[in-house]
This record gives structure tokens, sequence and C-alpha cells, in this order.
């Protein structure tokens, strides 16, 4: 299986496994993932997911001999083939090429990258909302060099992630992003020893979990919806979202009343 789910307590494990390819995404992969992230959104048991590539590596992009392949079995508009790309999930829900790039998940997901976290391996982690790296990881837009384009949200995300200087460096060169860079730039949030990515990433994703979740996602929400909107609309926006958590926001000033949670405590 090219894609597997586990579920500890509140805490989603989907892990990318294709190890001759070092986790490149194809057809029949990119509609797993993208299954396995709406069934996650769906289930309100889980809360947090943490996206993980096995054998060492997070994911090299899409799947070039997969391309190469659907190229030769239409050598007279090689680029029909990729029309069976754009085509949405049975719940209606956008597919992207790479599988759930084009979702716009109500939960967190936190990206557990090993290795290599190139082209569109590197999208997948511009998807998600936190990325917990290795130190010995690395980033990149590898897929410069072969002329495939940035189709699941890399031009998108990664300007708004990190700005327009850093992304144009990466965007234009393709040139490779080591940890400690990514960490100096945002573009990763935590950096972790060699093999310690995927426990530190469902550790952080534990400590989402044990949050008031109705509040942690009303204002992950407002953060994400605020980008195309004027300053007014985005303020009232996020007071729409947030006055429906204050219930629990009154519930929380009254434990901290009571002694619960000084000083950083959780």
């Amino acid at each position: 299986m090219p894609v597997t789910v586990e579920r500890h307590d509140h805490v989603t494990l989907v892990t990318l496994d294709r190890p001759d390819v070092r986790n490149a995404v194809d057809g029949d992969t990119a509609r797993a993932l993208f299954e396995a992230f709406a069934a996650f959104d769906d289930d309100p048991a889980q809360r947090v997911a943490v996206f993980h590539g096995a054998n060492g590596h997070f994911c090299a992009g899409w799947d070039l001999q997969h391309g190469a392949r659907l190229a030769a079995q239409n050598p007279d508009a090689p680029h029909g083939a990729l029309a069976n790309l754009n085509f949405s999930g049975d719940d209606g829900r956008a597919l992207g090429p790479m599988g759930p790039s084009r979702l716009l998940l109500g939960k967190p997901v936190i990206a557990a990258v090993a290795g290599a976290a190139v082209a569109g391996g590197m999208e997948l982690a511009l998807w998600c909302d936190l990325r917990v790296m290795e130190e010995d990881a690395y980033f990149g837009v590898y897929c410069r060099r072969f002329g495939v384009p940035l189709i699941d949200g890399g031009t998108v995300r990664l300007p708004r992630l990190v700005g327009m200087g850093h992304a144009m460096d990466l965007i234009l060169t393709g040139r490779k992003v080591e940890a400690a860079e990514a960490l100096a730039m945002g573009l990763a949030n935590r950096v972790v020893p060699r093999g310690g990515a995927k426990e530190a990433a469902l550790e952080l994703a534990a400590q989402l979990a044990r949050f008031p979740q109705p509040t942690l996602r009303a204002d992950r929400m407002s953060a994400y919806r605020q980008w195309d909107l004027p300053l007014p609309q985005a303020l009232h926006q996020e007071w729409e979202a947030g006055k429906a958590c204050l219930p629990d926001a009154f519930a929380g000033a009254a434990r901290f009343s009571a002694g619960e949670g000084r000083r950083g405590k959780f």
C-alpha cells in the first residue's frame, strides 16, 4: 500500500510509502492521499494529522517515470495526459495532481520532513500547516531542471510563507535548501535530529490536540481566509468566527483565575 493511515488517540498519521521512487506520487497515490486526508477531516474523533514519508524521504515530487508513461500513451498530444490530473474527488472536493494539495481542511496537518521534500513533495509540505524538519533534510524546486511547473500550490503558498524575495530565489533557481536555511527563512518551523521528525511531529500534534478545538480551528481558518480581504472585512470575519468560541474563552478564563495554566504551563 503506497499510503497507510494510523490513529493515535486524536492524532492521525498518514504515511507515504513508495520506497523505489523516494515516495514520488503517481495518479493512484495522489488519490489515496486525497482520500486519507479527506477522511481525516470528516472524522469527528480526529483533531490533528501528521504527514510522514517512510524510508528516509518525505516525497520526491510527482513520479516523472509515471509521467513519461502517460506521455507515451498520448504521443500526438502528450499534454493531454495531464488532463486526467485535473479532476474532482468523489465528494466534489478538488483533487490536485499530488493529491490533497487543493483541499482546505478544517483541522491542522503537520509535515514530518526527512530526506528529500522536493518539487511536488515540497508543495505537499507547503500545504501542511507546520513543518518539522530533520537536520539533514532538504527542500528544493527540483522540477525546475525538467521543465515541470508548480501546479500544486507552490507559487501561491511559498510567497505567502517566506515572502516574495525568498520565494523567487527558490522558484527561479530550483536550488537545494537545507534545514538551517529553511528554519531561518520560515520554511521550517522546527529542526530536529536525524530520524526524529515523525516522533517530534506526533508529539507536537498531541499538544495541539489537547487544546480546546473550536477556538484553535476558528483562529486557524481565519488566518487562512484573510489573505484576499481588505482589513475591515478580515477583522469582521475574525470576529464572526471567534465569537462562537467565547463560551470556551470564559470557561478558560475561569480555569486561569482558579490557578490553572499559570506561567506558561499547559
